[in-house]
């Protein structure tokens, strides 16, 4: 029974870290699929054209309400300016807490290079966004009246922004971005509230090789001001150029940097967020598709199963003369 105990605050700790750390759009894998733009703003409109992308996740199908995610994002640049723009509409459920929003970002990027095919930009972006979050407490039940529990939907909304910078030059990339940058929270839960949701992105990477074959490593550092949470992504990437388009897989690996306590059988034991995610993914011409799937390690687990994601995108507007003479993917397509 003490195990069970344990257990369950143990997983009910991570919940609590989960709610503190996710506000807004929680920062998955997605972003591989071509996707820079979700989590860093100043990507909206980085090459010419645009780019949509359909992003749908779901954890642990034999969970009920467990959380699920769907995203949808635009950007665009407009065509003979420096200026990009892009949108963001988002739906996130977990359990009986559920929020959705929108975003609306504006980009505006500088080229170093008189050549228009070097990459040489650096790039400046902002969104400002409407989220609004509820929390169902319509099945909650309590022998003791809670005062805290009113058993109605409890719904608020708010504004925030997120900023960034991005620099591009060639194969080589690098963001940094803040996101809910305003120190305004929801003020939902009456037992505990937020005024403080910020997050810190910095992400780097390089794409290696030319001809058929690219491989393109990068990081991405997570830092959530409020609880002092730290996480990193390590990810590698490897391109194939076949005769329909382009093929490419890779892995990534997140590892938190803070660990969870627990106890059982009269030990204590800490463990850290661990999660290996295998991506594959397809360009056909404008479209591309991809799968990933996390898989979270540890002894101390809510369920055996992992979380599926798959992206769908359509890219528009290019010309061939206006690509730049690099193998960027973010950029070119």
């Amino acid at each position: 029974m003490k195990r069970i105990t344990f257990l369950f605050l143990f997983v009910f700790g991570l919940a609590i870290h989960a709610i503190r750390g996710q506000e807004g759009i929680p920062v998955y894998f997605d972003y591989l699929s071509d996707n820079y733009y979700l989590v860093h703003p100043a990507m909206a409109g980085v090459g010419e054209g645009g780019k949509i992308r359909l992003t749908a996740r779901k954890q642990w199908f034999s969970v009920d309400e467990a959380p699920n995610l769907q995203t949808l994002s635009f950007h665009y640049r407009i065509p003979q300016t420096s200026s990009g723009v892009g949108a963001i509409v988002f739906n996130d459920a977990n359990g009986y807490h559920a929020q959705t929003g929108l975003k609306l970002t504006y980009a505006h990027h500088l080229q170093f290079s008189p050549d228009y095919r070097v990459l040489n930009q650096l790039s400046f972006g902002m969104s400002a966004g409407y989220i609004q979050s509820s929390l169902d407490e319509t099945e909650f039940r309590s022998v003791i009246a809670d005062p805290i529990i009113t058993g109605g939907r409890n719904s608020v909304g708010y504004f925030n922004v997120d900023f960034g910078m991005s620099y591009n030059f060639l194969e080589f990339y690098a963001h940094v971005s803040v996101l809910n940058a305003l120190g305004t929270g929801r003020d939902l839960y009456t037992a505990i509230e937020f005024d403080n949701l910020r997050r810190y992105l910095l992400s780097a990477g390089y794409v290696f090789g030319r001809g058929k074959w690219q491989y393109e490593p990068s990081v991405l550092l997570q830092l959530t001001d409020f609880t002092k949470e730290k996480t990193i992504d390590i990810n590698a990437k490897v391109y194939r150029e076949v005769g329909f388009g382009t093929l490419w897989g890779g892995l990534s690996y997140r590892r938190s940097f803070d660990g969870a306590q627990f106890l059982t059988n009269g030990n204590f034991g800490e463990q850290r967020l661990q999660l290996f995610t295998p991506i594959v993914g397809v360009n056909v011409g404008q479209f591309m598709f991809s799968y990933n799937y996390s898989y979270q390690s540890g002894d101390i687990r809510l369920d055996n199963g992992g979380f599926h994601q798959i992206t769908l995108g359509y890219d528009f507007g290019q010309l061939s003369a206006k690509r730049y003479d690099c193998n960027c993917p973010a950029v070119n397509y």
